[in-house]
């Protein structure tokens, strides 16, 4: 959701420096506790991205016992992964794809999905598997701006922390995540398998990865709250979106962190720096894999340079900045995926939109482009997507790029 960034936020935040505005107090954990920070009632569910994580390294090595105790995965089986990126309307793209592998017949059931921004929209459905794809299509082919924000007046934009309201995402968000969903991810999460989804503490300038299947699982009477909450902080776009405050615990004192769109930090990512797989093996006895794993990444926006003539003012160079940024950080992810799949004997394979599909629009929402988005994935992905063996530019030895 970071791409949709237009001359509304870049006019916002110019007012808002010479606005008064009337702040929302605002408690966040002082750094010297950042490590000590958890969830109130459910420990374990959330993870600074950028460092090793005791508690989901623990969660790892449960998931594994959990797998054995199922019969989910077994030796000799192939065990696949999807990482879903963000990408605003784009992310069609991604639903398309997934639709048209289930007709295709030989998608997998993940052992873990991850998602950010539109991605962590994506996830749950992703992560349900087939049973979810309509709805996982309804979402993506009928929704307009007008189901996403709503724009306040000028007098509010100054006044508060963005220039529109996430009121009707979050009614989409009510409508589609319901507590049949998070009983059905609590039930997969029992049999080993993990969905994670990616937001920003901006306070922290961080990442932070929430186990969201944990969180459906905790059995806590607020679980579908926090779910919620995760899904709609991981799409909320800075300036546009108002932050999302999530109460935390650290040093036996109570705070808020201020959580926004996942992509600040990551456009997609899989597990980096927080599990140990080699060490999680060693643990149960295993020191080397018994199944075959890959990765699938799904990174929903074209990977190819667009060529665009600049007028040479700021509402032009602004948004044409941030857009080629969030490009170049998508392509950096990507390889981060790419090294962390070699070192871990993870089988890598990336989709993306086609360079030569035109995906321009006014608006980011624009529901004929998204139609013709999510089909263009599923046809692709229906009659056999080449998935591309190696990130962007990288070209092995042996010159294999594509399945």
């Amino acid at each position: 959701m970071v791409k949709f960034i237009s001359l509304q936020v870049y006019l916002a935040s110019i007012m808002t420096l010479t606005g008064c505005a009337a702040l929302r107090p605002h408690f966040p954990p002082p750094q010297q506790v950042e490590a000590q920070v958890k969830m109130p009632g459910m420990p374990g569910v959330r993870a600074w991205g950028d460092e090793f994580s005791p508690a989901f390294q623990k969660d790892l090595i449960e998931s594994l016992r959990q797998e054995q105790r199922s019969g989910l995965f077994r030796e000799g089986d192939i065990v696949s992964i999807l990482a879903i990126s963000g990408g605003g309307g784009d992310g069609a793209f991604g639903a398309g794809l997934l639709c048209g592998w289930t007709a295709a017949g030989n998608r997998p059931s993940f052992k873990l999905v991850t998602g950010i921004s539109t991605g962590a929209l994506t996830a749950p459905f992703a992560f349900l598997g087939p049973a979810y794809d309509d709805k996982l299509k309804k979402i993506y082919t009928t929704i307009s701006s007008k189901e996403i924000f709503k724009l306040k007046s000028l007098f509010g934009m100054v006044q508060t922390d963005a220039i529109a309201l996430n009121d009707p995402l979050a009614k989409l968000t009510t409508e589609y995540v319901d507590e049949k969903m998070l009983k059905d991810i609590a039930a997969e999460h029992l049999k080993g398998r993990r969905l994670y989804i990616g937001t920003t503490a901006l306070d922290a300038q961080r990442p932070v990865i929430w186990n969201m299947s944990a969180i459906a699982a905790s059995g806590r009477s607020d679980a579908l709250e926090l779910f919620r909450k995760v899904m709609i902080a991981s799409a909320a776009v800075p300036v546009v979106f108002p932050p999302i405050y999530i109460p935390v615990e650290a040093g036996g004192n109570s705070y808020d962190e201020m959580h926004v769109d996942g992509g600040v930090t990551n456009q997609v990512f899989l597990y980096g720096p927080m599990l140990n797989l080699p060490a999680g093996r060693k643990i149960l006895g295993h020191d080397r894999p018994l199944r075959k794993p890959r990765v699938f990444v799904i990174r929903n926006t074209r990977l190819k340079p667009t060529w665009l003539a600049v007028k040479p003012v700021m509402r032009s160079i602004a948004p044409r900045s941030v857009a080629s940024l969030i490009k170049a950080q998508g392509v950096g992810d990507i390889y981060r995926i790419y090294v962390i799949a070699q070192r871990d004997g993870l089988d890598f394979n990336l989709a993306h939109i086609p360079d030569e599909l035109d995906t321009n629009r006014s608006d980011e929402f624009n529901s004929q482009v998204m139609n013709v988005l999510f089909d263009t994935g599923y046809n692709l992905a229906r009659y056999g997507y080449r998935w591309q063996k190696t990130p962007p530019g990288f070209f092995p030895e042996n010159g294999a790029g594509y399945e």
